[in-house]
C-alpha cells in the first residue's frame, strides 16, 4: 500500500492508486500442478486493519472526537472486526511530532486572549472565498518529517484526522510516501475553515447539511461529503436512570440540576467562562429550586478555589466536582446545562439532549457555533454573567421554558456519529481500488479557484 520514494513510480494510474495489474498465477496465489490436482498457495495473513485517528491538542474538542471514533471502532471490532480482520487504532496528536513541540493549551491563548479578533477575522476569511486551498507537502517538509516517518513504518489502511493541521500533515505523507491509504477529514465544529486540504481528501464526515453547502462550492464533489454529525464517544448515544445518577452522585432529586462545566483536560480555552462564574457565585443563595454543579475536571487548584468560594458565600446549593468518569451520564440527568461553545461540548450536550446555556463573547469557530445553534432554538447564548443570572432566575421560576429548546435539539442530534465515521472509513478501504487518481496527485502547494462561497462571512 505504501510505497517509498526510492521505488520505481512510472507505472500506470491504475497501479498509483492500487488498482490490481497483470501477474502470474502464483503471485495470484493459485499454481496449477497437474491436470487433476492444484496446490493452493495461501496468501500471508494480511494482519489487523490499521487505523490512525490524528488530533491537535489546541482546545479538548480535538481530541474527545479522535477518542469517541476510536470507541466505535473498538465497538466494531469486538463485533467481528473487518472481513475477519481485527480492528487497531491508534490516536496521536500531530503536535508530538513536529520540528518544534507546540504547547497546545498555550497556542489556545491566541483566540482566549486579546488577539481574539484577529483570531476571529483570520479564522472566518482565511482562504474561505473563491481563492482556496487544496492540500500539498508543505506541512511535512517543513515542520513535520517525523510523521511521514511513522507512517511510513506503520503502513496504516486509513488515517482519520479531527484537525486541520493532522489533515494536512496526512495529505502531505500520504504524496511524500506515493501511498494510497484513504484519508478522511472530520471538523469538530459547525463550519468548515479555509485550510482543510479540500482536493486531497477521500471523504469530509460533517455535521450537517449547512456545512455541506460550505465545501460544495470549494469543488468537493458529493460523493467525498457524508452528514454525519460530530462525533461523541458512544457514552453519549446511551440512555440514563436521572434519579438513580442523582442518587449516586449525592444530587437532590427535587430541585433543578444547573451543570457547570467549567474543565477540561486543558484549562486556557476556559479563561473567561471561569471569571463569568467567579461573579456569579455571590448570587447563588438567591436560588431556592435550583442546585449548581461546578465541574473542575483535571484541574485540581481551580476545584479548591471553587470549594474556597463556595465555602466564603456559605452556599448549600453548590456541588463542586473534580475530574467526573461517568460524564456523559451526569449531563445526562441534569436540568440545563451551562457552557462554552465549543464544537464538542455542544454536541455532547445535543446528545444526551439536555438544554444549553451556551456563556461568553464566541469567536472564530465558536462563533459558527452558536450561530447555528441559535438560530436552530437549540440553545441559549448570553455574554456576561448578569445576562446568566437573569436567565436562570427565569428557567428558575418557568422551567417547562426549556422543553422547545429540548424539541428543537432532539431535531438535529446526531449520537451515533462516530459509528457512521468508523464505518464510512472501513468503506474505503474497502473500496481503495477504485480510489481517485487525483486525490494522490503530488503537489507541493496546491490553491485553486473556487466557486461562489454558499455562505457570506
Amino acid at each position: 500500500m505504501i510505497l517509498t520514494e526510492s521505488e520505481d513510480m512510472t507505472g500506470s494510474a491504475s497501479e498509483e492508486t492500487g488498482s490490481p495489474a497483470t501477474a502470474t498465477e502464483e503471485e495470484q496465489g493459485l499454481v496449477l500442478a497437474g491436470e487433476d490436482d492444484v496446490n493452493i498457495v495461501l496468501d500471508e495473513d494480511p494482519g489487523p486493519v490499521k487505523i490512525l485517528i490524528v488530533h491537535a491538542s489546541v482546545g479538548s474538542g480535538h481530541k474527545s472526537a479522535a477518542f469517541g471514533i476510536a470507541s466505535a471502532f473498538k465497538i466494531l471490532d469486538e463485533e467481528g472486526g473487518f472481513e475477519g480482520r481485527a480492528i487497531v487504532t491508534e490516536v496521536l496528536d500531530i503536535l508530538d511530532f513536529g520540528r518544534i513541540v507546540f504547547d497546545g493549551d498555550s497556542t489556545a491563548s491566541m483566540f482566549t486572549g486579546a488577539t481574539r479578533p484577529f483570531y476571529d477575522l483570520t479564522w472566518r476569511y482565511t482562504l474561505t472565498g473563491r481563492l482556496l486551498w487544496g492540500g500539498g507537502t508543505i506541512w511535512a517538509r517543513v515542520m513535520f518529517p517525523k510523521f511521514v516517518e511513522y507512517v511510513a513504518a506503520e503502513k496504516p489502511d486509513a488515517i482519520i484526522c479531527t484537525h486541520i493541521t493532522g489533515a494536512n500533515v496526512a495529505v502531505s505523507a500520504r504524496m511524500i510516501l506515493h501511498a494510497t491509504f484513504p484519508i478522511v477529514c472530520v471538523p469538530t465544529d459547525y463550519e468548515a475553515e479555509g485550510l482543510w486540504p479540500h482536493l486531497h481528501t477521500d471523504l469530509f464526515c460533517v455535521a450537517n447539511e449547512h456545512m455541506a453547502e460550505t465545501l460544495r462550492p470549494r469543488k468537493v464533489e458529493e460523493k467525498r461529503i457524508r452528514v454525519t454529525g460530530i462525533p461523541a464517544a458512544p457514552d453519549f448515544a446511551r440512555e440514563y436512570d436521572a434519579d438513580q445518577i442523582r442518587q449516586d452522585m449525592g444530587l437532590p432529586k427535587d430541585k433543578q440540576i444547573a451543570l457547570f462545566l467549567a474543565g477540561a483536560t486543558l484549562p486556557r480555552p476556559y479563561v473567561h467562562f471561569r471569571s463569568a462564574l467567579d461573579e456569579l457565585i455571590p448570587f447563588m443563595h438567591r436560588f431556592h429550586d435550583m442546585h449548581f454543579v461546578i465541574v473542575a475536571g483535571k484541574d485540581a487548584d481551580y476545584a479548591d478555589h471553587m470549594r474556597r468560594q463556595v465555602a466564603d458565600h456559605d452556599l448549600e446549593n453548590v456541588t463542586v466536582l473534580d475530574y467526573v468518569d461517568g460524564m456523559a451520564a451526569l449531563m445526562s440527568a441534569s436540568d440545563l446545562i451551562v457552557c462554552k461553545s465549543g464544537g464538542l461540548t455542544t454536541t455532547e450536550c445535543l446528545c444526551v439532549n439536555s438544554p444549553m446555556v451556551l456563556m461568553g463573547r464566541a469567536y472564530g469557530q465558536e462563533k459558527a457555533n452558536v450561530a447555528m445553534l441559535t438560530a436552530a432554538g437549540a440553545a441559549y447564548h448570553v455574554t456576561t454573567s448578569r445576562e446568566l443570572q437573569d436567565l436562570l432566575l427565569l428557567i428558575e421560576s418557568h422551567p417547562h421554558m426549556t422543553d422547545a429548546i429540548k424539541y428543537n435539539a432532539d431535531l438535529i442530534r446526531r449520537p451515533d456519529a462516530a459509528m457512521e465515521i468508523a464505518k464510512a472509513t472501513l468503506d474505503l478501504i474497502r473500496g481503495i481500488p477504485k480510489q481517485d487518481e487525483k486525490l494522490l496527485k503530488k503537489r507541493f502547494l496546491h490553491f485553486y479557484w473556487g466557486g461562489k462561497p454558499a455562505h457570506i462571512r
